[in-house]
């Protein structure tokens, strides 16, 4: 009987079970491009979500794998698991790995990687030309490649680098013991390279530039700044078909005679030409020049030669110029005037650290620029309130406005600036008379993501007030030095502006914890500068460890009541952490080892902690291994192991040493504006 009714039961649990359809995970319904976009959500709101997300089922986490497309190791050694466990990953960033051996990229080669197209070196050490082989090999799709930094790459890498024949874009900035013999090598290997940096590169010459030009007809971006090129390879890079974009900046090679030669080749397609401290260049070389390249739209002259009325007649013949910077130039008289006459159709002009500028010349050329979107002023102190009305009422579409340093403006001339030019985005008004007046004007511009008001020492909280009230979209905001600033203001711009991304409030005084509570809601902020406020502690810290868990850059020097708990905080929360100044707070070897936990640290400035032992330190050092640059007192440089600092120094830190006396106590700002004023005129 007993059997019977057990038989009977479990046919009923069978029929039952069979009726009842069993649940799908809704996560397994969803097609890749709806899941895609629910991820590309989670990561903007938080990168780190992501790895929550995947841990939630196996279906997320083969979901999560699929989805990733650039991978940002800490660690050199997990590179092979990272990529096995992304296989459709598309750009590999290695930034946060100051040493990658060669036998890293070497095991590379057992897993080929066919869907990555870009990989990032820039800031890693370590390999030479066999990991490079390997990486080539293991990649066969590779298109975009950044050495940067490459010291010790020379003319073999170039060699396994020509293996590379897909590669479009390659960056090989100081490469220095790289010769024309490996850049032949890859000319010739890559043939269709559209972007190739050569900056730093001493030992690049015409021979190798001619040969590249020869044969990557592609190119359309060449940069070849501070290299011992001259003449004899410019009528080469001038035939290039595709040519857009050619930085020559600080060429010593490059003067009149060479640019002389240009008057009979014509590049139509170059539109971007840099000669940056191209200081054996004047007026009649740039002449030349022009004519040579009808098209062009941005013309960079900084710190080359002076602008002369012959400088600002040939621009005539630059009709769709869009871009002149003139920064550290000297203004000769008319000078100014010509180019108002001659590029009616700029859009971004740089006058910074200029001298010789007029209010006359400046008013006659901005009242001709009715379309100029970009200005630079900064350190014109010549000018005053008569430039700044001229500015206002004749480029009323300003969306970028510098003027730091111009100290003739008064305060009634900077409200012009919010009453005339609503649409900026971008305005740098530092160590300038601006008071609260001046920012209730600024409030009209409802668009503006980057303020820059440090020094400005009759602003306060209640013209604070009126930007956080007004400008929602603010991400930047520098209050350097502005001591009327407090808590109520700083709360209000956190409050009002929910985008923001980096607030400096330097020696601001008076801010407390408050402050930064108030900041730990701004979810974005990855920058915060509170250098000299020494009424924040480790709670107000805490606060912003717990909330802003993108901080990147954090600067708490002369912060005294900062101390290991701040540090316990910011190593379980701040896992993106890269930059750390901790110069004069109470922090101690328990809280630097802590910060050590943070595996993407890569700058340290610990200069007078008075709480720091040598055997703190080196353990500290020896467990972060991710450290590229480490400030430290002189003082200790004898008391650490010689073998274990060249250690630190093999996996690619480089330490700066700083001899200066311990100094607390801080000038008030106003005393320290006009000392800084003072070195200025000298």
């Amino acid at each position: 009987m007993a059997t019977a009714i057990h038989g009977h039961l479990h046919k009923r649990r069978r029929v039952c079970s069979a009726a009842v359809p069993v649940a799908v995970a809704p996560i397994d319904s969803l097609a890749d491009e709806l899941l895609f976009l629910v991820l590309d959500r989670v990561a903007a709101a938080d990168p780190r979500a992501l790895k929550s997300f995947a841990l939630a089922s196996r279906a997320c986490h083969a979901a999560e794998s699929r989805h990733r497309r650039v991978l940002r190791p800490y660690r050199a050694d997990l590179l092979r698991a990272a990529l096995a466990r992304y296989p459709t990953a598309v750009r590999l960033d290695l930034t946060l790995c100051p040493r990658v051996p060669g036998a890293a990229l070497a095991a590379l080669s057992s897993a080929p990687m066919p869907s990555l197209r870009a990989v990032d070196l820039s800031r890693s050490r370590g390999f030479g030309a066999p990991g490079l082989a390997a990486l080539v090999a293991a990649c066969p799709g590779l298109a975009d490649l950044d050495l940067s930094n490459g010291v010790d790459l020379g003319d073999a890498a170039a060699a396994e680098l020509a293996r590379a024949r897909g590669l479009q874009r390659l960056c090989l900035s100081r490469c220095k013991p790289m010769t024309d013999m490996g850049l032949g090598c890859i000319a010739v290997g890559c043939p269709d390279l559209r972007e190739l940096t050569l900056n730093w590169c001493l030992g690049i010459t015409d021979l190798g530039v001619q040969l590249l030009a020869l044969k990557c007809k592609k190119l359309r971006t060449l940069n070849l700044s501070y290299t011992m090129i001259s003449k004899d390879c410019l009528p080469a890079i001038m035939k290039l078909p595709n040519l857009e974009v050619l930085a020559l900046a600080g060429c010593v090679g490059i003067d009149d005679d060479a640019l002389g030669g240009l008057e009979n080749e014509c590049s139509k397609s170059l539109r971007v030409l840099d000669l940056l401290t191209c200081r054996n260049v004047t007026h009649t070389g740039v002449s030349s020049v022009v004519k040579a390249v009808p098209n062009l739209l941005e013309l960079n002259l900084s710190y080359c030669c002076n602008v002369t009325p012959s400088l600002g007649k040939c621009f005539q013949m630059l009709p769709r110029l869009q871009t002149l910077k003139l920064e550290g130039c000297k203004i000769m008289a008319d000078g100014l005037k010509y180019i108002g006459i001659s590029c009616v159709s700029l859009r971004e002009l740089s006058l910074s650290k200029c001298s010789g500028v007029t209010d006359t010349d400046l008013s006659f050329v901005v009242s001709r620029l009715k379309n100029l979107l970009k200005l630079d002023i900064t350190c014109n102190r010549n000018i005053t309130d008569v430039s700044l009305a001229a500015i206002t009422s004749s480029c009323p579409s300003l969306i970028s406005l510098r003027m730091e340093s111009c100290s003739h403006f008064s305060s009634e001339g900077l409200r012009l600036i919010g009453k005339r030019c609503c649409h900026l985005e971008e305005l740098d008004i530092t160590d300038s008379d601006l008071d609260d007046e001046g920012l209730k004007a600024l409030s009209g511009c409802s668009k503006l993501s980057v303020l820059k008001i440090g020094i400005c020492m009759r602003i306060s909280d209640e013209g604070l007030i009126h930007i956080g009230k007004s400008c929602p979209e603010l991400r930047d905001i520098d209050l350097y030095r502005s001591g009327g600033i407090s808590d109520e203001g700083v709360t209000q711009i956190a409050q009002g502006c929910p985008m923001l991304e980096s607030i400096n409030l330097s020696y601001c005084t008076e801010i407390t914890d408050v402050s930064l509570a108030s900041l730990s809601k701004c979810a974005k902020l990855n920058t915060l500068e509170i250098r000299g406020c020494p009424s924040v502690s480790s709670a107000g810290l805490s606060e912003i460890a717990i909330g802003c868990r993108l901080l990147a850059e954090l600067d708490v020097k002369k912060c005294f009541a900062i101390n290991d708990v701040g540090m316990l905080f910011l190593s379980q929360f701040s896992h993106s952490l890269r930059q750390i100044n901790l110069s004069y707070c109470s922090v101690t070897d328990i809280g630097l080892l802590s910060l050590s936990s943070i595996c993407g640290l890569q700058n340290m400035t610990i200069v007078h902690l008075a709480g720091i032992t040598p055997n703190g330190l080196m353990a500290a050092l020896m467990v972060s291994g991710g450290l590229t640059r480490v400030k430290l007192h002189a003082a200790f440089r004898s008391m650490m192991p010689p073998h274990m600092l060249k250690v630190v120094e093999a996996r690619g830190c480089a330490f700066q040493w700083i001899d200066k006396p311990f100094k607390v106590e801080q000038e008030r700002c106003d005393i320290w504006q006009q000392q800084s004023r003072d070195v200025l005129v000298r």
